[in-house]
Formats: C-alpha cells, structure tokens, sequence
C-alpha cells in the first residue's frame, strides 16, 4: 500500500491519500480524542503524540497537528493509516454508514423567504467551492443565511487556516456576492 502525502495551505495540517476510498459521502470530523471513539482509524492516528485533529473526506484523511515537526510526526501517521487498511477494520466501529457522517443539515439557520436565495448559496458551495477547498484537505459547508449574511462552517484544513480568512473575504464572499445580490458579507461560524 502507497500513501500520498500533501502539504495544505494550514502548515498545522497534512494530507494524506491513501489511494482509495475513505468516506463514501460527506466528510466526517474529530476534534478530539473522545470524538474519535467511533472511528477506529481516527483512535490510531489520536494515539500519535502531537495529533489535535482528524478529518475524513471522500479520498484522503487529513491530520492536525498541535505541536512537533512533521518530520517526526509523519512516519508515525503513516504507520496508523497503513495499519488501518491492512487490518481490514471498519471506518465506524458504531455501525453507522459512513454515509451518515455529516448531518450539519441539522443545524441549519435561515428564514423560510430566503429559500430560494438559500438553495443558490448552497449550489454555488456544492459545485464550486468545495471541490477546491478538498483539494487543499479540508471542506466547507453552509450553516446559515440572515440579513444577508452568509454563515459557513470550516473544517479539515480549513479550520486555523491562516489563510482561510483571505479564502472567506476575498474568495467565497466575491463569488456569492457575485451570483447572488442578496449576499453582503461571508462570516465563518
């Protein structure tokens, strides 16, 4: 088995791909040990010293780092993944589909007048923002619309990117204000 490596804009994350299939939809994060209780793999790679984050998207898995030198880090990482995969273990140990990893849906906020505006927002997101932000280990999902404010939930890479808020402003916020006249500002949550 090959694992790639790949740097992310977020020098505390990197990203490694596996060469198959992590998640089948959606994106699955664990912001600490306790989370990663449900996920084998995630419970290997929390059993590295230095690692604060684990995050699963359709073919990679990225990993946060709160303190060490990648140089040391990585073999470790690596190891965890390749031993993963080689035991043959599931992803949730919970018996949930991976499926139902993402349920940010949930927590949706939004007035029912807006929904037209809503579901464009969530279009634009889907088909043009998302994609790229997987390319740099991370993703980015919708969570609300309100006085023309769009709310959006980092995660992977992009949370404590030091450039994320660039991406926001400058990115996101021009391509929505540009498609949809009701957006006036872009805001992480």
């Amino acid at each position: 088995m090959f694992i790639q490596t790949e740097a992310t804009p977020n020098p505390a994350t990197l990203k490694f791909i596996p060469g198959r299939t992590v998640l089948d939809t959606g994106t699955m994060e664990f912001s600490s040990r306790e989370a990663a209780a449900r996920s084998p793999l995630a419970e290997r790679l929390f059993d590295v010293s230095g690692v604060s984050g684990v995050f699963y998207g359709y073919d990679f898995v990225t990993v946060t780092k709160v303190d060490g030198d990648w140089q040391h880090l990585k073999p470790a990482i690596l190891g965890a993944i390749m031993e993963h995969y080689m035991s043959g273990a599931p992803l949730l140990a919970d018996g949930a589909a991976a499926g139902d990893a993402d349920l940010d849906d949930e927590d949706e906020f939004f007035d029912e007048a807006d929904a037209e505006t809503v579901d464009m927002i969530k279009d634009l997101i889907e088909t043009r923002v998302r994609p790229a932000v997987a390319n740099d280990g991370g993703d980015i999902t919708f969570r609300g619309f309100k006085d023309g404010i769009v709310y959006l939930n980092m995660k992977g890479a992009c949370s404590g990117c030091p450039s994320s808020t660039a991406t926001l402003q400058h990115g996101i916020q021009n391509l929505l204000k540009h498609f949809v006249p009701d957006v006036v500002e872009v805001r992480p949550m």
